[in-house]
């Protein structure tokens, strides 16, 4: 089976894109959904976050406090290399071990961080969703309803833009309309069934 590395900028279009591909029948796994699986009550890792950083990480529920782990591990590089060991092996694990129940011509794994934590070596292709800086900010802010500065300080502390374009194998410019990416995602779609026979 042809593995897709699918990446890209905060505010890029990641998952328009890898929703697309999905609708179009490619199985997409992502590192996002998974990384919210691994930390469910009763998980190994939930379990272990709670042994390094004490149970005010949990709320009533038993279930992972997000705002309060992020407090522990704000400005504690620390901290959050310990929570990056406890996460990333069992994230990966988890998308390998879904990725092996996949029966498709190719896959799709959208990893945010693919270059940051060396994943780019372990698929066949890497995709890189990408926007003109300007469009990148104005989205981030529309996102999140932050500043100018609080969004720019997001995309700096993302692997450079032009370091992900010059390892891509293939890139989609989603400057333009939602119909412009769809477009774009559908002639790759027929490119990686070709490639994968």
């Amino acid at each position: 089976m042809l593995v897709i590395g699918l990446t890209g900028g905060i505010g890029s279009g990641k998952t328009a894109v890898s929703d697309h591909f999905a609708r179009l029948g490619a199985p997409v796994i992502d590192a996002d959904v998974v990384s919210r699986e691994v930390v469910e009550p009763g998980q190994p890792a939930l379990l272990e976050i709670v042994e390094q950083f004490g149970a005010d990480v949990l709320q009533e529920d038993g279930t992972l406090d997000r705002r309060v782990l992020r407090q522990h591990i704000f400005n504690d590089s620390e901290a959050k290399t310990r929570l990056e060991q406890i996460l990333h092996p069992k994230i990966r694990a988890t998308m390998r071990k879904q990725l092996e129940e996949t029966d498709a011509p190719y896959a799709i794994l959208s990893i945010p961080l693919l270059f940051e934590t060396g994943q780019n070596k372990t698929v066949d292709r890497v995709l890189v969703v990408d926007c003109l800086p300007e469009i990148q900010l104005r989205r981030v802010m529309q996102r999140d309803g932050g500043s100018e500065r609080e969004a720019q300080s997001i995309i700096d502390s993302q692997s450079d833009r032009n370091l992900r374009l010059a390892a891509a194998d293939d890139v989609i410019e989603n400057n333009g309309t939602l119909s412009e990416l769809k477009a774009r995602v559908e002639q790759l779609h027929q490119k990686y069934l070709t490639l994968s026979t």
